[in-house]
């Protein structure tokens, strides 16, 4: 039955395969290449672990630790890392052929504030009944967007028909 791979540096007895070991004791002094079982020892009377830190290195590099603390403060690590991380969300703005000044205006007011977010937007343009017949109205809505907002985003996906509506994605510069 093959031995289940844990998670993270392979530590103490775990290290296999290896001869030799370049050593970094655990006040962080190199004490250079060394047998790894003279390594074990030092780490097992300084009642520590021997942790391989570089193990794609010749020979791999193994520093003497507490391995649970060692353990802890990489996770705590990518925590940090993972809340810091901002999702990216597509916000969507919908609009009409015949949308009056303000409400476009009102419309843009909050498509800015969503690339300031640095959200991308995803604007709809939806014909109803005969304004199929104008598609170069609706169109025109667009290309009005995409000026307006050219300076603070830029086109992803250039509007495209999808049966009834056009869309069209930006994502902040």
């Amino acid at each position: 039955m093959p031995v289940p791979q844990k998670d993270g540096p392979r530590a103490n007895r775990d290290i296999r395969g290896v001869r030799d070991v370049q050593l970094i004791d655990d006040t962080g002094q190199n004490r250079g290449v060394m047998p790894f079982f003279d390594a074990m020892r030092i780490a097992e009377d300084a009642g520590l672990d021997l942790v391989e830190i570089s193990p794609n290195a010749t020979p791999p590099v193994c520093k003497i630790l507490d391995y649970g603390k060692y353990r802890f403060l990489e996770q705590k690590k990518a925590s940090e890392a993972r809340k810091k991380q901002k999702t990216v969300e597509v916000k969507e703005v919908k609009l009409r052929p015949g949308i009056d000044d303000h409400d476009y205006d009102v419309k843009m007011k909050a498509m800015r504030g969503f690339f300031e977010e640095g959200n991308k937007v995803k604007v709809t343009l939806r014909f109803r009944g005969r304004e199929m017949a104008h598609q170069d109205l609706g169109l025109k809505v667009l290309d009005r967007v995409k000026s307006d907002v050219s300076e603070i985003a830029k086109v992803e996906m250039e509007p495209n028909f999808e049966g009834r509506q056009v869309v069209m994605v930006m994502a902040p510069r």
